[in-house]
């Protein structure tokens, strides 16, 4: 799953979360009358390094907001730089299910000259439901999320994933684990798909029929510093490796990359805030 494209269109949510701050954190100064109405709401961002469209070979900078809110009595749960915002609605056993919220990835002709011709993808939004599971408790974590694209037509993605977190010393957190994401016909239409009419205005890309497939397996890292109690440093990386369909697409063959990497530096900030 390549983010940093997706991340040039979302800087506006990240302006809005600076704007947000503010009065969250003069929230926090206010005594509560009791945790039941406390939160904890964090917001981030990341810049990162990567692909500037799925399959492509050439990277460039990008930026991301992260966001999160929970209950002041409940733990802070470790999470991994890939998660795509979600709340935990139900746990069921230890299975915890909830909503999820993502990005989608857009690609124009000013990406790659040798695209010339093909459609451009819209950036757009995506939601479904995560499921996840602590198979050991605050060290390994199995997660799904399952989501459709909602304003761009570009189909169902399914991510699954598993990581281990690892203390070091009192402030670090080290993480590490195995992706692999699958895509339906629409998704790999869209984004790894060239039809006649592409083809023949382009000249160099052959037709391909893409369908629905594993699209990537790969490993997602990160490093973790708590600077203080409420503001955490982190850097990552992801690599993919394209599969199926999506690396035999002259999108991916021909003019990109199967390899899909994205290192990242995010920096996060706790706030306390009473209803």
């Amino acid at each position: 799953m390549s983010r940093s494209k997706t991340g040039r269109t979302a800087m506006f949510a990240v302006a809005a979360g600076v704007w947000l701050a503010a009065p969250v954190a003069e929230a926090a100064d206010r005594p509560a009358p009791d945790d039941s109405s406390r939160w904890i709401v964090t917001l981030g961002a990341s810049v990162e390094y990567g692909p500037t469209f799925p399959g492509s070979k050439h990277v460039g900078l990008s930026a991301m907001p992260s966001f999160d809110i929970r209950r002041f009595d409940e733990p802070d749960e470790k999470s991994a730089p890939d998660d795509n915002i979600d709340y935990g609605l139900f746990d069921l056993g230890g299975v915890e299910i909830g909503p999820v919220i993502g990005i989608r990835d857009s690609r124009s002709q000013s990406d790659e000259v040798n695209l010339k011709g093909t459609y451009a993808v819209d950036w757009g939004v995506d939601a479904g439901l995560f499921v996840q599971y602590w198979a050991i408790p605050d060290h390994l974590r199995l997660r799904t999320e399952i989501r459709q694209a909602v304003s761009n037509g570009s189909g169902l993605v399914v991510d699954v994933g598993a990581d281990w977190f690892q203390p070091i010393a009192e402030k670090w957190l080290f993480s590490v684990g195995p992706r692999a994401s699958l895509g339906n016909d629409a998704y790999m239409r869209k984004y790894f798909g060239v039809s006649e009419i592409e083809a023949s205005r382009n000249g160099g890309l052959p037709a391909f029929s893409a369908g629905g497939s594993l699209k990537s397996v790969g490993l997602t890292a990160a490093v973790s510093y708590d600077l203080t109690p409420t503001l955490t440093f982190q850097i990552y990386d992801r690599f993919d490796r394209l599969t199926g369909d999506a690396a035999d697409s002259p999108i991916t063959s021909k003019i990109g990359s199967r390899s899909q990497n994205i290192v990242g530096i995010s920096l996060s900030k706790a706030f306390s805030i009473s209803f």
